[in-house]
């Protein structure tokens, strides 16, 4: 059952529907993730560049950027909705990131995020009627036990390094107060849907797609819901707050490329994208049609051949932002007086220029 849809025999959810605000990259006809100077948490915290709300498959996506080849660089062969985000706030973020694969530091948000992901998806295993907020929540520290036993370094996030400062919490401590709020995060999904009453079709959906232009489109989808009648909502968690209006379109960039690539795949426009921000309790909902995501297309299309000629040139510049604070390679960035690693790939100048490596303006 889908929440929402103009069916009068199903009720309607609680979609919180915002108007889409001023696209931040029209001036070069990119619709773009939104980063401008000014960030609201759910962009900060759930975007390239900062400490985490992305959906674990852009969190997984993050931590193991270019995985196609984990021995050696290669030029980059496709494009998801985490990576596009990168380009955009700072090419040479997207270098270090996808081309050298340079390690970041893990977050405590991120992790939190990954582990909230993880109970919504298995909450789905059980049966209607035992689909509870306390059961939920009692599986907060299944799921982080379950991680950390994969990724040990992780304790590395609550360890306790002040142990002669009585004023400090414990790392005992700071964990008890992670875990409660990542099952507060869970707890607050239960008051914008109703999970007894969801059937999904998918949960933590790998879609992967080959445009006619030949860009390969790839990312995780958190949950498919699909109506009786057939129609399709793309849903996907957010664990920061829901952004300023203006900031919707941003937003949405997301959900847009999963609906292109849904589209392309199984012939079908999905009905709704929907974002459910734990953060602050507010779902957002927008319903794409053709023309919507044949734009979106295009502007994947000029994005993609940008990224393609700054991995031939080599030209991968710095775009500072206040989004630089999280950033986890300021030793490598010239704007922090660091010098990048020598470009692992083969540099083609256009005709015989040397290559600058300036400042990347506006985009």
């Amino acid at each position: 059952m889908v929440c929402g849809m103009p069916r009068p025999d199903l009720p309607r959810g609680p979609c919180g529907y915002r108007g889409v605000g001023a696209c931040q990259w029209r001036a070069v006809g990119f619709c773009g993730m939104g980063w401008s100077a000014e960030q609201t948490e759910a962009v900060t915290q759930g975007g390239p560049g900062g400490p985490g709300t992305e959906s674990a498959g852009a969190q997984t996506e993050a931590a193991g950027a270019g995985t196609e080849d984990r021995e050696g660089p290669r030029p980059p062969v496709a494009l998801s909705p985490s990576r596009a985000g990168d380009f955009m706030q700072c090419p040479l973020l997207y270098r270090f990131r996808v081309i050298d694969r340079l390690p970041e530091k893990p977050s405590a948000a991120a992790t939190r995020g990954t582990v909230v992901h993880a109970v919504l998806e298995r909450l789905f295993d059980a049966p209607a009627a035992e689909r509870t907020a306390a059961g939920a929540r009692a599986m907060v520290p299944d799921e982080w036990e379950k991680l950390l036993a994969k990724r040990p370094e992780l304790a590395g996030l609550f360890a306790d390094d002040s142990a002669d400062d009585p004023a400090h919490d414990t790392a005992g401590e700071r964990l008890a107060t992670w875990l409660a709020e990542a099952e507060a995060l869970v707890e607050r999904w239960f008051a914008l849907e109703d999970p007894t009453r969801l059937e999904p079709a998918d949960r933590e959906l790998y879609v992967e797609t080959v445009l006619e232009s030949g860009l390969r489109l790839r990312g995780f989808i958190d949950r498919v819901d699909v109506a009786p009648t057939g129609e399709v909502r793309i849903v996907d968690y957010k664990t920061g707050k829901a952004p300023r209006p203006q900031f919707a379109e941003g937003a949405l960039f997301q959900m847009k490329f999963y609906a292109l690539v849904m589209w392309r795949l199984r012939g079908v426009v999905p009905r709704r994208l929907q974002l459910v921000y734990l953060g602050s309790g507010d779902v957002v909902t927008y319903d794409p049609g053709e023309a919507d995501l044949r734009g979106v297309e295009r502007k994947l299309q000029a994005l993609w051949e940008a990224i393609q000629r700054a991995t031939a040139t080599g030209d991968w510049r710095p775009r500072p932002t206040k989004l630089c604070g999280w950033c986890d390679h300021q030793a490598h960035c010239p704007e922090f007086g660091g010098t990048p690693p020598v470009y692992p790939l083969e540099v083609r100048p256009a005709d015989g220029a040397v290559v600058p490596q300036g400042r990347m303006g506006e985009i």
